[in-house]
């Protein structure tokens, strides 16, 4: 997208963001397990765990928000295409990935920093793969702080869903429009990726939130293993194949680069 200036264009703009975000996200969990995993051991310091707990929540925050912007961004692409050089044009693009990167950074602080200023004496065994908000929630000592930290998750959660709200709206006025398309191949094009999109985002609403706020007595190691897997790697793992891998201009491009170096 950056090597390619006919991909500089408002949606690209935003894939090009979101792939910075899916690559920080899978670098701050997996290879932290997969090394604990090569070498026999479960060991993080605490500072560690720390940075972890702040770069994940960051984000998979900014990342959330971000999502929210590109389904507003095919919303008027489909939706009102007239007014998109004036709604989107390189300023508020500009301003609208500030905002989500933003968002995720300030979300990230609130919950970092309230989640380690809880004294914890429970021991200090994460029974997770990654330092994750509502295992270490489990070591804490006061039920006070610990109530103080899942209110503020729950605050969190009801805008993140408030997000997701917005974006179900928005893909159903875009399917509306799509469904007056006469033509059957121009009807699959925009089916083909935003199903799979709706999918993802479902898939990381409905698997975080019940992370955070399933009730301890229904936690189980093997079950909070899957759910953790399905919120904080499986979304990532799966957006450049959604918006990369099935999108002819960008394979296009990377072949022409790889062509070009190889010569």
């Amino acid at each position: 997208i950056a090597c390619d200036h006919r991909l500089h264009t408002p949606m690209y703009f935003f894939l090009l963001n979101l792939s910075l975000l899916d690559l920080g996200c899978i670098s701050i969990s997996v290879p932290k397990a997969m090394a604990n995993s090569l070498w026999d051991t479960r060991a993080i310091s605490y500072q560690g765990c720390a940075s972890q707990v702040f770069f994940f929540l960051f984000l998979m925050s900014a990342e959330f928000s971000l999502l929210t912007v590109m389904a507003y961004d095919r919303y008027v692409a489909i939706c009102q295409p007239l007014h998109y050089g004036t709604l989107l044009g390189s300023r508020a693009c500009v301003h609208m990935a500030a905002a989500a990167w933003g968002a995720g950074f300030l979300n990230s602080v609130l919950h970092t920093a309230n989640t380690f200023s809880i004294p914890l004496c429970q021991g200090n065994v994460v029974d997770q793969f990654f330092c994750e908000v509502p295992q270490i929630l489990k070591l804490s000592c006061s039920d006070s702080d610990h109530l103080r930290e899942v209110a503020l998750t729950v605050i969190s959660l009801f805008v993140g869903f408030g997000c997701f709200v917005f974006i179900v709206v928005s893909y159903v006025q875009i399917f509306r429009a799509v469904l007056k398309i006469p033509s059957e191949q121009g009807r699959h094009k925009p089916f083909s990726t935003c199903l799979p999109h709706l999918a993802v985002v479902f898939l990381f609403v409905s698997t975080a939130m019940f992370a955070y706020l399933k009730p301890p007595s229904i936690s189980s190691p093997s079950l909070d293993l899957v759910v953790a897997v399905l919120y904080s790697v499986v979304p990532p793992a799966l957006n450049p194949l959604i918006y990369s891998m099935r999108n002819q201009e960008l394979k296009d491009t990377a072949l022409k680069l790889m062509t070009s170096s190889s010569e």
